[in-house]
């Protein structure tokens, strides 16, 4: 593909969007939730663990704890063991409580519709904050952009850059606000199941055409 200008590969990434929109119609995150407190305490529990298995444990979990003031009150010690499956479970008990406590004393118990309030919760970054905002809410302050996401766009030959928060500006400045949530969502579907780590199934890529495959050597 020759060298675009930036117009041409924000032209190219809306058209990207358009595809996979087609292909998967009701996308949405695969983290069961119904509120943004459940999205954010899921979101916790997803890292190094399947979605499958955060939403088994969290199926239980979300009926014990209903509310922020119920993590923050919390015992340490059986809330490691409730969340044991997801792996790396005590630090992420540790993370639920102090997240419990600052919601309950800072927030009146609700999780805040900001991305600097949620930043300043107890290990919530920027990915994390895009879901909550965008998947829970609606509010599209930035792009998700999760180990699927930072691989597919620069595959995609949208962006050049290698950390999330670059990544995530590049797609913020090709993207009208409108479709930030969008993209997420999709992209990180798209590098679960046609883009993935290893051999992409290319033969059956919905954005096949649009996609310069950057560095991709073992397609299917």
């Amino acid at each position: 593909m020759a060298r675009e200008t930036k117009d041409q590969r924000a032209n190219r990434a809306r058209a990207i969007l358009r595809r996979l929109k087609k292909a998967r119609p009701d996308a949405r995150l695969e983290l069961e939730f119904s509120s943004p407190l459940e999205l954010l305490v899921a979101t916790v529990l997803a890292a190094q663990a399947t979605d499958k298995r955060v939403n088994e444990v969290t199926r239980d979990l979300f009926r014990r704890y209903p509310t922020a003031q119920d993590y923050a009150g919390a015992d340490l010690h059986r809330l490691q063991g409730e969340i044991k499956p997801t792996g790396f479970y005590r630090k992420k008990a540790e993370a639920l409580i102090a997240i419990g406590r600052q919601l309950a004393e800072q927030h009146g118990g609700q999780v805040p519709d900001t991305m600097e309030a949620l930043l300043a919760l107890r290990g919530v970054a920027r990915k994390t904050a895009n879901m909550v905002l965008g998947s829970a809410m609606g509010i599209a302050a930035g792009v998700v952009v999760d180990t699927h996401v930072a691989r597919v766009a620069p595959r995609m030959g949208l962006t050049r850059q290698k950390t999330p928060e670059k990544i995530e500006q590049d797609l913020m400045t090709l993207l009208p606000r409108k479709d930030w949530i969008a993209f997420g969502v999709h992209g990180t579907l798209h590098g679960r199941y046609v883009c993935v780590a290893r051999k992409p199934h290319c033969s059956a890529c919905p954005v096949a055409g649009l996609c310069p495959r950057v560095d991709v050597t073992n397609a299917q």
